[in-house]
């Protein structure tokens, strides 16, 4: 069985985001830069699969510019065999990500696709929805439990009542929520062997598909500098100012 981890270069969840100065988008020069922590998970995951016998090879999937090349090699050094690189140098939406991955499903053919539940950088939660849907394939999205049976899975899955178990058939797309595993440490053999692993690198203009924009970015913005609040002496000082000043009641 063959596993295909997608993984996205994204600024460090530690790191305080900066907007540009022109209004369009956020600093990335000279920012620390680091793999998303959900497809941290994804990797882990596939890993588990892998050592329990039920996996033969794990292929780590992502697409961006030349540096995201050093997200493949942190993957490649917690134990995945082989990379693949579709370089660009714009930032694409949900929808030609998804388009990409099943492209690169077809050709590669694997029995699973596992993916972080969504980006920290923008928060879509669209990808692994939709390459189910082009690929026609089964998703079992926010994934806290893999249990592989056979040619099918048990998945425990994160919802707003709590827990859902269902049961998938293979091939599957499944996202994985932070609670799926603990992602380990690369060691440093590990780190010096992940040099060596091929990765494959192609051109997203090469893949025939259409990855074009549909939104337009018009301008990005901070939030507004919250208010400091106000200190009263009674409630009927608050009640005052909620009437007249706040004017809630």
């Amino acid at each position: 069985m063959k596993l295909l981890v997608t993984v996205k270069r994204v600024i460090d969840y530690n790191v305080q985001i900066r907007v540009k100065a022109d209004g369009s988008g956020v600093e990335k020069d000279n920012v620390k830069m680091s793999m998303n922590p959900p497809d941290e998970n994804a990797v882990e995951e596939a890993l588990r699969i892998k050592e329990a016998g039920k996996a033969d090879e794990i292929i780590i999937l992502t697409i961006g510019n030349d540096k995201a090349q050093e997200t493949i090699r942190t993957a490649l050094a917690m134990g995945a065999d082989r990379g693949i690189h579709i370089k660009t140098e714009n930032d694409l939406e949900p929808l030609a990500i998804s388009k990409i991955i099943s492209k690169v499903a077809e050709e590669e053919k694997p029995s699973i696709i596992l993916m972080g539940k969504q980006a920290i950088d923008d928060d879509s939660n669209q990808t692994g929805q939709m390459t189910s849907a082009l690929l026609n394939w089964p998703q079992a999205t926010f994934a806290s439990k893999i249990e592989i049976e056979g040619q099918s899975a048990i998945v425990t899955r994160e919802i707003d009542e709590g827990l859902e178990r269902i049961k998938v058939s293979i091939p599957f797309v499944a996202s994985c929520d932070l609670r799926l595993n603990e992602p380990r440490y690369a060691s440093l053999p590990n780190i010096m062997k992940a040099k060596k692993k091929p990765i494959d690198t192609k051109d997203a203009s090469s893949l025939g598909i259409n990855i074009e924009p549909r939104i337009e970015q018009i301008k990005v913005e901070e939030p507004p500098v919250r208010q400091k609040g106000i200190m009263v002496s009674d409630v009927a000082e608050l009640v005052q100012k909620l009437k007249h000043e706040a004017k809630v009641i």
